[in-house]
């Protein structure tokens, strides 16, 4: 295990292995939401590797899915149908203790804790992110107040790891430790009234709601687009070719992976081919991947 003052960094070799941990879970969500008639697709890094690479990016350190509500909701009703021995669902209505506004698949049997989330009581392992993509208003000022509100929310479910970390400043201690008393439960219940109107037959455009706009985190969008992404990704669908298995990714791969990274074919320079996630303790297992 690579050591660090901020906490472990994985070795090249435990980074391949938690990745075919990660594609076994993927595999098998597959097999469960084609079983059902469940619609998904993989998104962000994950569909730029099946793109550039037919897999992974080699340095990339996590998995990502994508659903619309309608879908999220449906598979979460038989999640339970997910090979237990190889991965289960995790949300907060699973898991009290988790304080994420998405799902995770986890790798049963292994143990994967970010650094400063070591106090957080929730199930850990290796996991996949499963990001419900819910409507957000029409307009452009309804968009942009709508962010403001899921950042507050955001920042509140954060708050049990921001009070603790060292990257937060005595002022943002304080305000994590107060927002800290709310109770995850109000902020679910809040949010559930704007995830209530989500359904795949509208128009608007889609997000998700508790983690930044996918359209702000790497590429400079327009004010009117940036705060939420065409359905019709999420809704047209292509077979991938993902580590010799085939998995649903959105056909316009091109306007998803701009909209996302610009110039997504060309590589990072060599010294930034790396995972920069650092993690507190990890237990990849002893079973055959």
């Amino acid at each position: 295990m690579g050591n660090s003052a901020k906490g472990k960094l994985m070795t090249p070799e435990e980074i391949r292995r938690m990745q075919l941990l990660q594609l076994g879970m993927m595999v098998e969500f597959d097999r469960v939401c084609k079983q059902e008639g469940i619609h998904y697709v993989i998104c962000c890094g994950t569909l730029l590797g099946a793109v550039r690479h037919k897999g992974y990016i080699p340095w990339d350190d996590d998995a990502d899915i994508a659903m619309l509500r309608e879908e999220y909701e449906r598979f979460k009703k038989i999640a339970y149908k997910l090979d237990k021995s190889i991965c289960f669902f995790q949300d907060h209505s699973t898991d009290p203790e988790y304080r994420w506004g998405y799902g995770k698949l986890r790798r049963t049997g292994t143990k994967y804790i970010r650094l400063g989330q070591e106090h957080i009581n929730s199930q850990t392992g290796v996991y996949v992110d499963i990001f419900p993509m819910d409507d957000i208003p029409r307009t452009t000022i309804g968009q942009v107040i709508n962010d403001i509100e899921c950042f507050l929310w955001r920042k509140v479910l954060y708050s049990e790891v921001g009070k603790y970390s060292p990257d937060s400043n005595a002022l943002q201690k304080w305000i994590y430790t107060r927002l800290s008393r709310i109770p995850t439960d109000y902020v679910f219940e809040k949010m559930r009234h704007i995830t209530d109107k989500s359904n795949n037959r509208t128009n608007n455009r889609v997000r998700v709601l508790l983690f930044p706009s996918f359209g702000r985190l790497y590429v400079k969008n327009s004010v009117k687009d940036m705060y939420g992404m065409p359905k019709i990704w999420f809704k047209q669908i292509h077979r991938y070719e993902f580590e010799g298995y085939r998995l649903d990714g959105i056909r316009d791969y091109d306007a998803f992976l701009k909209y996302m990274y610009d110039d997504y074919m060309t590589l990072p320079p060599e010294e930034e081919r790396r995972a920069k996630v650092y993690v507190s303790d990890y237990d990849l297992g002893e079973f055959e991947v």
